[in-house]
Parts: structure tokens; sequence; C-alpha cells
């Protein structure tokens, strides 16, 4: 979610990294003060003021009958981060993995491990903390010997470790961490201490079993819908059906209040909801409210209007004639256009996505006779949300305590987003009952409320000179980016990182470049979502090129290469998926009984590189991708086989979002309420996903995210080889498709 770009525009990484001091005084700081009461007078290492991630006490856990808990600085989404900390921990803490319960931490300032601030997302988790967590387990080792040497008598040089016990080899004797730990937290850690050098590393870049498997495997895992407290209400909740509409009356409402199991019935901003002593009981109930909601604004797109459409938003983004800001230039745009000896142009867009996770949002919210404030959601920034969650509740932030599930559910959905998440809901209804309250969203309400991808739009424009070759790229992107809606406090400059990544700074020797975004602010409620702006962005620029190359009468592959010259690591990879697709062919070309073609595609996200193949066929008018051939280069990683996981799932998103994913927006309303009309990969259509990590020893870069952004311009390019048509509005499905 963060990758490296120049300094004309800040990159996310740069912006995270600046963003700690806005964030801290936002929602961090008063943390530090609830750590700080909650833990008490502070001994040993903690009465240090630790950089974050230093504290042993902090992060482990460790109980005499050998088991380790580690308080992880991130929220497990099935992103395998909870295996890839025990690794890391454990190399170094001389633990083997499968010996750690990995649970996410509570708030706190020692869990701000990301640039000084704490989150789970943007492919960020391992890269930022690996040489922390590192670090830290290497200090635990420490700790753990000098309080055996203590206690044996022994100099520290003479005792060495193994899977959780500290050795005396000389006398044969042996103490495990656990009958150590009460007096080695208590001990000043070592300021520096050495690592264990990566040619004899045991677990990291291991295919280490996943460690939350086993339960996933047999009902046991613990999501937020599964939680319980006792005495608790349950409430569902009918939204107003355009945002930013509230309820102005109830016409049955006394007859509602008296159906089975009601306990009461209650307005909040933008909705209603019932509380009942069942969540089905709540929800038959909220949908037999008859509600008058306040009447929208006609037209306009500064709030939803009454006559907002997905189709009328991107006319006003297409309509814009402010010139914006520029996010890269590079040499003499506009001397190059004025001698080329041809010119493409291009208009693309994308649509509004939802996140349409498996698990609906939840929350529970419970008020406690001292006055604080008890909160169970999914999120993934446990400090921002305890600080939205006290202001909700009108306490100090020292009052609340937030409680983090695994997600059910993850890339970008866990954020704030103001109205589109439960939590808010559940601690006004738990002050309003006095009671234990746990919301639970239908999967309608889900989709009328989730906080979805931004419609986006970029026209393009190359040069080419007489021998076909781009001597220019000029990208005009108008939109809004998440981090320009929920970040501008912290923006240096007006260009939103979040909507030109993935066409700024690409490795393709251009000579000229220059790329402008234009902010047209969204009336409904944006968000993340996975590989966020690269997810449409790298679509957009890396279908162009295949358009360059035809205009230019060059092979796809061929052209990437020669403009790929002086990077080793891009041409690397582009030889790598050439050999595993068997080699290079663009097609169309018969393969079993039918024709098919293949599309490139490169992209550069979130630190990683990616090069992608994808093999096409047309059936029925649709587009049917039968192979995905994936070279990824993360630099470094933890575990190949999450690694690889992770590129796969990521891959079959991708191909989801580009073949059918779409929100639409007609007269203000969403007009997809399920499933059924919000059409997501099935399984007939996933094709088989081969991926290759290459290593290029490049610092370490994200995983999560970076197998997505390849896929789609690879299957359009592969579409345009064989149907001789270029699709740049998504998704495919708008498209009937019929093979040359």
């Amino acid at each position: 979610m963060h990758p490296l770009l120049r300094p004309a525009v800040p990159s996310r990484r740069g912006f995270l990294a600046g963003a700690g001091g806005a964030l801290v005084l936002g929602a961090l700081l008063p943390a530090r003060t609830v750590r700080a009461e909650a833990q008490g007078p502070a001994e040993g290492a903690g009465a240090l003021a630790p950089k974050p991630g230093t504290r042993v006490a902090a992060f482990l856990e460790i109980h005499p009958d050998g088991t380790i808990k580690l308080l992880s600085p991130f929220v497990e989404g099935g992103q395998g981060i909870a295996t890839g900390m025990a690794q890391i921990v454990g190399e170094e803490f001389d633990v083997p993995p499968s010996r750690f319960v990995v649970e996410c931490a509570p708030p706190g300032p020692d869990y701000a491990v990301v640039n000084g601030i704490r989150m789970t997302g943007g492919s960020f988790s391992t890269r930022s903390s690996y040489e922390i967590m590192r670090r830290l387990g290497a200090t635990a080792r420490d700790l753990m010997i000098r309080a055996a040497a203590a206690k044996l008598k022994v100099q520290d040089g003479e005792l060495t470790t193994r899977d959780g016990v500290v050795l005396h080899a000389a006398s044969n004797r042996s103490l495990a961490y656990g009958d150590l730990a009460a007096d080695a937290l208590k001990l000043k850690p070592n300021e520096s201490v050495s690592l264990r050098d990566p040619a004899t590393f045991r677990y990291i870049r291991q295919p280490v079993p996943r460690l939350d498997v086993r339960d996933k495997s047999t009902g046991r895992a613990i999501y937020a819908i599964d939680h319980k407290v006792e005495g608790m209400l349950y409430a569902a909740v009918q939204h107003a059906p355009r945002l930013g509409t509230e309820p102005t009356s109830l016409a049955n409402e006394a007859e509602v209040r008296a159906m089975p199991g009601v306990h009461s019935v209650h307005r909040l901003p933008g909705a209603v909801s019932v509380a009942a002593d069942s969540w089905w009981r709540a929800r038959k109930a909220v949908e037999a409210l008859k509600v008058e909601w306040s009447t929208p604004k006609p037209s306009g797109i500064d709030t939803v209007a009454a006559d907002f459409s997905s189709d009328g938003m991107l006319a006003v983004l297409k309509a814009s004639t402010d010139p914006g800001h520029v996010a890269e230039e590079q040499g003499d745009v506009a001397a190059a256009f004025a001698k080329a000896a041809k010119v493409v142009e291009a208009d693309y867009e994308a649509p509004y996505l939802a996140h349409a996770q498996l698990e609906p949002p939840s929350a529970i919210a419970r008020f406690d006779s001292d006055g604080t404030l008890d909160v169970w959601l999914p999120n993934q920034m446990p400090e921002v949300f305890q600080a939205v969650s006290a202001k909700v509740a009108g306490l100090q932030p020292a009052q609340v305590r937030i409680h983090s599930p695994m997600l059910g559910g993850f890339f970008g959905r866990h954020f704030t987003y103001e109205a589109g998440n439960p939590f808010p809901q559940a601690i006004l209804l738990a002050k309003a009952t006095g009671r234990a309250v746990k919301v639970l969203w239908s999967r309608e309400e889900e989709f009328a409320r989730d906080a979805v991808r931004p419609l986006s739009f970029s026209r393009f424009r190359a040069a080419l000179d007489t021998a076909g070759q781009p001597t220019a790229i000029e990208v005009r992107t108008v939109g809004e980016g998440p981090i320009g809606r929920y970040f501008s406090m912290m923006m240096q400059t007006p260009v939103d990182p979040s909507a030109v990544e993935g066409i700024v700074e690409k490795p393709y020797a251009v000579p000229n470049r220059r790329m402008t975004f234009t902010k047209v602010a969204h009336p409904v409620n944006i968000a993340f979502w996975r590989s966020v702006g690269h997810s449409m962005n790298d679509a957009f620029y890396e279908s162009f090129l295949d358009e360059v190359a035809q205009a230019g009468g060059h092979d796809p592959f061929a052209l990437r290469m020669a403009l790929l010259q002086g990077s080793a690591r891009h041409r690397t990879l582009l030889s790598t998926v050439a050999e595993m697709s068997g080699g290079w062919q663009r097609g169309p070309y018969r393969a079993e009984g039918g024709l098919r073609a293949r599309g490139l595609a490169m992209a550069s996200p979130f630190g990683s590189e990616t090069a992608t193949i994808a093999e096409v066929s047309v059936e029925g008018g649709e587009a049917r991708v039968h192979n995905l051939w994936i070279a990824f280069d993360p630099g470094s990683i933890v575990n190949p086989a999450i690694v690889k996981a992770q590129v796969e799932s990521a891959a079959a998103l991708g191909l989801s979002s580009v073949l059918f994913e779409q929100i639409v927006y007609r007269d203000g309303v969403r007009q997809s309420q399920n499933y059924d009309t919000y059409p997501v990969l099935r399984r007939e259509h996933m094709p088989k996903v081969h991926v290759r990590i290459v290593e290029s020893g490049a610092p370490m870069g994200g995983v999560g995210e970076p197998g997505l952004p390849g896929v789609p311009p690879a299957v359009l390019n592969a579409i345009a080889a064989l149907t001789g048509r270029r699709i740049r509005a998504l998704p495919v499905a708008n498209s009937k498709l019929s093979a040359v």
C-alpha cells in the first residue's frame, strides 16, 4: 500500500514515515497513557521508555509449561502474519514457531512498529517489522541466558540455547525458558545483541506450516461474528437508502416493539435499529419498521443526491478541465509530442468495487461498572479505533479497551470509514440500553454501507518516433484516493499517492513523462481495497503500453525488454515469466481445440516486482482465463509457502475484479444487495496459477497485495490479442466478446 515514489509526490512509504506525528497526536499519544496506567509501576526493562518493538515483556508471555504467547503488533486476517511473526521471533529466540500462541496485542505504544505507527495493511507488516522482531527475539534470548548464568553461577559465554532451553554443556545442566522468565524480564536489556547469521536460519525462509490452519479447519477459530459476552442484546440495523439521509419518523414503532423478543427500537445516525434477545428476531423486527427518511438533495455530487449515479460521476470526471497538479515530470513532453511521428491516445476507466468479504461486519460494546468501555471489533488499527470509540462514547481513550479478533475478510475493509462500520452503532446502543450490545449487519446492509474502491478515470497520450518507439507518455488522472480522503492533513502536496500509484514511477525508460492528478471528490464512502490504486492504474498503464507497442509495430514483450535495458531486475522477471509459460507467444494460437492468446504485464507495487502472463480464450461471448504465470520478486522472504499462497489469492481477486466486479449507483442507491447482484469469481472461472519466487536480494517488499495488479492488464492484453478489441472500461463482463 506504500510504495516508493520520487519527491515530486510523496510516496506512501514516505507518507507513513511522516504520518506518525499526526496520527500519534490524533489517536496514539493517549494510548501511551492508557498503556502506562494499565501496566502499573514498571520494573526492570519496563522501567525504561523503550522504542516501539524493544520491550520484551510487552510482546512475550513465557509460561512454566513451555508455551509462549506472542502479542503481535498485527491482526491476522488470513495473510499468515501470525505464523510469520512466530518464525521471525522464534528464529532469534531459539524456539520453534509451533510453540507460539499468537494473539493481536491491545492498543499501546510498544506496537507502533510501522514507521512509528501501528496498522495492519499495505503489505507492510513483515517488511516494516522484520529487523525489529528479529532483534526482539534476540534480546529475549539474551535475557534468558543472563538469568540462567546468575542461577547456575557461570559466565554468559558458557551457555547456549536450544528449543527454549538454556544449556550449560560443561556441567550438563539446563534451565527451561519458562523457569527463567520471571527473573529474565526484570533485567535491563542489552542495547545491542548479536543476530543469527542468515546462513544458519532454521525457520526463516522455510515453509513453516500456518499456526491458524488447525483451528480454522476444525471450526475453533473465533472471529468477531462468533464473540459473545454475558447478558448481551443483539441488534440489527436498517440503513437509509441514500448515504447522508436520516430517519424522520417511524410509522409502526409500537407494533414493532411488541414483536417477540424485542427489547427496544432506536434511531441512529443514518439508520434505525432494533435490539432483541436474538439477532434473527432483531433483524425481522428492524425489517418490519416502516421508516420515513429525510429528502436528499435533488442533484450535484457534493452529497449522494437523488439523481446520483456511477455513470454520472464518471461523466463528471471525464468533463473536468482542471489542470490538476503534477505528480511526475521528466524531460520535455511538449517538445516530444511536437515532433512525434505518431500520437496514440486512450481513455481508461474502472468502477466502484466492494470488498464483498465473507464475514459480515459486527461489533460488541459493553460499558462496565467502573465507567470503562470494552469493544470487540474487527480492525486494522487498534489505536485509531480506540480513539474513535472513545470519542463516540464520550470517554477518554484510557477508558476504552479494544479487543481485536482475527479478520474474516480483509484488505482495507477494516478501517474506521465513518458510516462504513457498525462499532459506533454498538457503542450508542450499549449506552442507550445499559446492556452489552452486539450489532451484526446483514449481508444486504453490508453491501449497502461498505466503503468502496473509488471509481477512477485516466487519459493517456503517447508520442512515437519513426521507429515506433515511445518518446513521451502523458497521463491525466481525475478522481480521489483514500489517503487524500482520510489523511489529507498529513499530505505535503495536493497529489494523492493512492490515486496515482501504478501510473507514476514506472520502470520503463521513456525519456519524457508527465503525469498529473486532478482531485474530484466522490460523495460516496471510499476505501482502501486490495492493492489500492495499483488495482486499476496498472491495468490502465500496462494496457496502454500494449497499445503503444501495437501502434509502433512492436511485440509487447520485445518493447518491454527494450524499455528495461537499464534494469536487470525487471528483465530477469520478464525472462522468468516467459520461461515459466514455455516461451513467450502472443497469439492467437490453437490450444486444446480452440483459439487462445496471451497477454503480458508488469507491476511494481509495495516494494515488490511482478511479471504476469495470462492465457485467455473466449467461450460463449465471455473471456475464459486458463493459466496465469506470475514471476514474483519481493526481494527476500520469510515463508515461501505463505508468499506463494498470497500471490495466488491476490491473482484470484485481480481476476475477479477485471472480469466481473462493479458497484453501480442509480438514483443515489447502490444496485448490488448481495452476491447475486454483485458477481465474483466462481470456481469454474479459476485458472491454474503458476508462481515462481525470484529473490533478487533487494530490500524486502510486500507480499499480500503485489500479486494482484499485474493480472487485470495481462488479461486485458490477452483479450486484445485474441479478439482485436481493446477493452478500456472495466469489468470485461460488460463487453460481449468474440475471437478473431
